[in-house]
């Protein structure tokens, strides 16, 4: 499983020019799912993201974590996180989980998030969506659970 968590000031997602979803502080999260991961590696990816002490404290430094800063999460699902570009310049997408696996991991990450997490907007999945995002910093951390 892949994260790209960019800390922003403010992001969206539009599908079809109906905003999906929309925060303020918070983090932007898109998430890759391949064949191989399940709910224990989604718990740990979660635990791990929303613990991230990314946002600066009064003194300027990078101490305190979403849950500090009263920070909302929009979840983005993003199947091209599992691009394989080795060969030629086509990508080629193999080790990216089936549709209805990483559907499944996308919505029981979208259900645990909404356990800790107080605002959880969310992308469609599948859906050729429009993000926009104001990064904050930049400030943007991927997470590789083959590295966690």
């Amino acid at each position: 499983m892949r994260f790209v968590i960019q800390r922003v000031k403010h992001a969206s997602v539009t599908v079809e020019e109906n905003v999906t979803g929309e925060i303020e502080k918070g983090f932007l999260v898109l998430i890759g799912v391949s064949e191989n991961d399940t709910e224990q590696v989604a718990d740990k990816m979660i635990r791990k993201m929303t613990g991230l002490r990314i946002f600066e404290d009064e003194n300027g430094k990078t101490n305190l974590s979403l849950a500090d800063v009263n920070g909302s999460l929009l979840l983005v699902s993003q199947f091209t996180l599992y691009a394989n570009c080795k060969k030629g310049n086509r990508p080629s997408f193999i080790e990216a989980g089936s549709p209805e696996k990483a559907e499944a991991l996308y919505e029981y990450v979208i259900r645990e998030c909404k356990k800790s997490v107080p605002e959880v907007q969310t992308g469609v999945f599948g859906a050729d969506m429009a993000v926009c995002l104001v990064n904050d910093g930049p400030f943007t951390i991927i997470l590789d659970s083959d590295q966690l």
